[in-house]
């Protein structure tokens, strides 16, 4: 029976050191959500019901935008019908969360008319004016005629009547912002897939020294004049870019356009100050209460205590490598949200002790020792713990399932520790206390001795 409770303990120490030395040995850690270092974040929400292929396709084409803006470690995935985005340590977020959630339809429009930014034009029934109206959205159709604007720094510099498009963005195989030193312009270089090369140089023939507007998503990017009837598949679009103005286009068009529209749901940006101080908030709360913890047990329970002390420190490992693993493996980040799920998980923890401990107390008053009371009481004690952890890890997957955002780490995180508490208690306490309980140091030592922290007789049988 000894040699069980010794191999049993063996090999949940050395499960935990060897998890913790491999991430320690990778250099991993728990790879930090956007409230703990700063970001942004934004729930995008379909326009129009679609089809699960179509949500994946659209989540693929976010990630490789994403992945082209260069921003570390982003989280991007599925919660219902909506798609969450993610994007710890972006420092310009309203950029990135402009070029992530843009339809990017392109079309290219011969310009039939030029409007001034108001632009009025005399009735013939009355001597009052009546305006052009700019195209809502909605009417916004690449085959009908359409009045839209051209935007500069926010501000509506133009307007152009634009005929049924002519050409659309499906011609398009990449493309790559270009700076030209000689005019110190920006521009977007496209290079055409094999049918969009004809069909982009019979535009071009039909539009010869007529201006065509390159539109994207409504608004219009540029409306040049065609200069050439062939282009051999490499065509330019010029216009008042700045840099990051043409590295964004180019980055949609490289990408291609999402298959729906998307409509944000809810936008959050944290700065990396105030993510930086959730983190040392974090941090302080949960040393602070596990310390706390910590004295209360030694001092109430003695010796038993230090069993509490070593058994968080090893879920402590396994919750460090495990995080830390699942972080540069599936992309797991660690919200705070997530850490007060850790924090009180350490209540969680402690509570499957106390039980274990106040079952022991039972025993003695029955007019047991300790030596025969710690397996016949965790026996007993341990159903409790497993309804209690039952009851905890069915809320934390309930809230799981049904939350999205931040309420998801909690729960994560708290049912992870849940888990981890039922293991350890088994495989840890369990033995630990037995194997301690049959040493009369250990029951009888004047300041730590279990016998003070039970209050009972601890003569042998």
């Amino acid at each position: 029976m000894k040699k069980s409770y010794l191999i049993s303990l063996v090999v949940i120490v050395t499960l935990a050191v060897v998890a913790l030395g491999t991430v320690v040995q990778l250099r991993y850690s728990p790879k930090l959500g956007l409230d703990l270092q700063g970001g942004a974040s934004v729930v995008l929400q379909p326009t129009r019901p679609v089809s699960k292929t179509i949500l994946n396709e659209t989540i693929s084409i976010i990630r490789n935008r994403v992945d082209a803006l260069g921003v570390a470690e982003p989280t991007i995935g599925q919660q219902g019908k909506n798609i969450v985005v993610e994007l710890p340590g972006v420092k310009d977020s309203k950029r990135a969360l402009k070029v992530v959630g843009q339809t990017a339809q392109l079309l290219f429009r011969p310009v039939i008319q030029t409007l001034p930014p108001v632009t009025t034009t005399p009735s013939k029934s009355t001597s009052t004016t009546k305006q052009i109206p700019t195209t809502s959205r909605s009417q916004d159709l690449p085959n009908k005629t359409v009045v839209l604007p051209q935007i500069q720094n926010g501000k509506v510099v133009a307007r152009y009547m634009l005929a049924p498009a002519q050409l659309t963005g499906r011609v398009v195989k990449s493309a790559q912002a270009v700076f030209d030193p000689t005019t110190s312009t920006w521009s977007v270089n496209l290079i055409l897939n094999s049918s969009g090369s004809a069909a982009f140089d019979s535009m071009a023939a039909k539009n010869y020294q007529k201006q065509v507007a390159i539109v994207l998503d409504g608004v219009v990017k540029s409306a040049p004049v065609i200069n050439a009837k062939h282009f051999n598949g490499t065509p330019s679009i010029s216009g008042n870019f700045t840099q990051k103005q043409a590295q964004d286009l180019a980055v949609i068009l490289r990408f291609g356009a999402l298959p729906v529209q998307l409509k944000p749901l809810t936008v959050q940006t944290v700065s990396a100050t105030l993510g930086k101080s959730s983190l040392r908030a974090g941090l302080y709360a949960g040393i602070g209460g596990l310390l706390l913890v910590l004295v209360y047990m030694i001092f109430y329970y003695r010796a038993l205590g230090i069993v509490v002390v070593f058994g968080l420190c090893l879920s402590g490992a396994f919750l460090y490598s495990i995080i830390s693993w699942l972080g540069h493996q599936s992309g797991l980040a660690l919200s705070l949200s997530g850490v007060t799920g850790i924090i009180v998980s350490i209540g969680v923890t402690v509570d499957s002790y106390v039980v274990y401990f106040e079952r022991l107390k039972d025993e003695i008053r029955g007019g047991k020792t300790v030596r025969s009371s710690v397996d016949r009481g965790f026996s007993r004690a341990y159903r409790t713990i497993l309804a209690a952890d039952a009851v905890s890890f069915i809320a934390a997957l309930l809230l799981y399932w049904l939350s999205i955002g931040a309420v998801r780490g909690f729960a994560f995180t708290l049912g992870l520790s849940t888990l981890l508490d039922v293991i350890t208690a088994y495989f840890f306490t369990r033995p630990v206390v037995v194997l301690l309980g049959r040493s009369r140091t250990f029951t009888e030592a004047r300041w730590l001795g279990v016998g003070r922290g039970l209050a009972m007789k601890t003569t042998s049988k």
